[in-house]
């Protein structure tokens, strides 16, 4: 549909034949061809092409009726922009308002149509409308296919889509991530959400460069304010529990811990990306015993489902950690680990089966597919790095738990007959003393 453009203040109209000198001829290689009435002196004065055409210096100007016929080729799209850009001669923008242009994508083909003929003024206006004005996705894909090809008089509309510098990049992901970790109000957590979702996309490798590449200066910051995160989470269960009162589903603590735990959950997701795990790994090991007991204070019921695959998102990406020897712990500690996570993971995918099993439809709880296996496979690689006293110790309760299908330990089982079998010949210890030792 031709857009309509306002007309004022001209000496002449546009399609005004009883006074045009001048016809342009319009014309596309699909065989449509318009007669549109204009006026030398404005064509002119408008576009270079026309004043070429128009000019005694043209090679046709003696040819008969070649001054009073000018004839444009164009592309069936563009048939429409250039009777726009012909209108617009008629136009004194800089008095019409900027509803001139009837939206992005008209403005989009005027500037073709404009920079085709070559007119300086109209691009320049349409240059400074495309660039101040939002753009639906679909119109800055267009424009990206578009611009480019324009030279560099059309080039302040890209300023939006420029490359960074680095420094502004910094800044950007270091205020977010203040942010992000300084536990804002609740009512803030769709903002904190989105903004978590922006850091992780700053620090992908697709089929672009990342956005930001972490340095230590980078490291050493998020590594802070993971720490302070850490501590207001210690502080919250620490008052938790000395309250000693049931924590109620649906009320204010726990729609508290609930935001706790998942910022705690995208920190991990971080902190895993930029190798600083360290202080979260250990703050989760060490307050281990208390995620446990402040679970317990909480009302039963299965919204507290989520709540627990939480705490096992997190605790995953823990152990992992240790298992992989990414984060070196002592061996007390590591075990103190798996006689916590261990029977606390069974009871949660017990009670997650259970829920399948009852068919309750109002009730669901989304987990990562590879969770449990993710646990159990950190189990078993935590396992084999104990000494193998404590193995065994380990080993003792999983065979005689009647949940002993998960975790499956029977790879650490396997490993333990092996290595304590053959112990003596392979350390060749002949009294026996260090494999005593050991087993203490």
């Amino acid at each position: 549909m031709e857009p309509v453009v306002l007309e004022t203040k001209a000496p002449c109209g546009f399609g005004d034949r009883s006074s045009s000198d001048v016809v342009v001829r319009l014309r596309t290689s699909e065989g449509r061809d318009d007669w549109l009435y204009c006026h030398s002196q404005i064509l002119i004065e408008k576009s270079k092409y026309f004043a070429d055409r128009l000019s005694d210096n043209w090679p046709t100007c003696q040819i008969l009726d070649s001054r009073s016929c000018v004839e444009v080729y164009c592309q069936e799209s563009d048939f429409d922009f250039h009777v726009s850009l012909l209108r617009l001669f008629y136009v004194v923008i800089e008095s019409s308002g900027d509803d001139l242009w009837h939206g992005v994508r008209n403005a989009l083909g005027i500037l073709r149509a404009a920079v085709y003929l070559y007119c300086p003024e109209i691009v320049t206006a349409c240059v400074n409308y495309l660039e101040a004005v939002p753009w639906e996705e679909n119109e800055e894909e267009e424009i990206l296919q578009t611009i480019p090809k324009m030279g560099s008089q059309a080039l302040p509309v890209l300023s939006r889509l420029e490359p960074v510098n680095q420094s502004a990049v910094l800044q950007v992901f270091l205020s977010a991530v203040r942010f992000v970790t300084s536990t804002p109000s609740l009512d803030m957590n769709g903002l904190k959400s989105s903004a978590q979702e922006q850091l992780e996309y700053m620090l992908n490798e697709d089929d672009d460069e990342p956005l930001l590449v972490a340095d230590d200066g980078v490291r050493s910051e998020v590594r802070e304010c993971v720490k302070r995160l850490l501590e207001r989470f210690n502080n919250l269960l620490e008052a938790l529990l000395c309250d000693r009162k049931e924590i109620d589903h649906h009320g204010e603590k726990m729609t508290v811990l609930i935001s706790y735990l998942s910022d705690l959950l995208w920190a991990s997701k971080m902190a895993t990306k930029l190798e600083i795990m360290r202080d979260l790994v250990i703050c989760w090991v060490e307050g281990s015993d208390k995620v446990v007991k402040v679970t317990e204070l909480v009302i039963p019921t299965p919204e507290v489902l989520k709540v627990k695959v939480r705490i096992m998102e997190i605790t995953a990406r823990v152990l992992e950690c240790i298992g992989s020897g990414n984060v070196i712990l002592p061996p007390l500690k590591r075990l103190h680990a798996l006689k916590i996570w261990l029977p606390y993971a069974r009871i949660v995918k017990s009670a997650l089966e259970s829920l399948a099993a009852s068919d309750d439809e109002d009730t669901t709880v989304e987990i990562e597919d590879e969770l449990f296996p993710t646990l159990e496979s950190a189990f078993v690689s935590i396992m084999l790095t104990l000494p193998s006293g404590d193995q065994a110790e380990v080993l003792t309760d999983w065979l005689g738990n009647k949940s002993i299908k998960y975790p499956d330990l029977s790879e650490a089982f396997e490993a333990w007959c092996y290595r304590s079998k053959v112990a003596k010949r392979r350390l060749g210890v002949v009294d026996g003393n260090l494999c005593k030792e050991q087993t203490l």
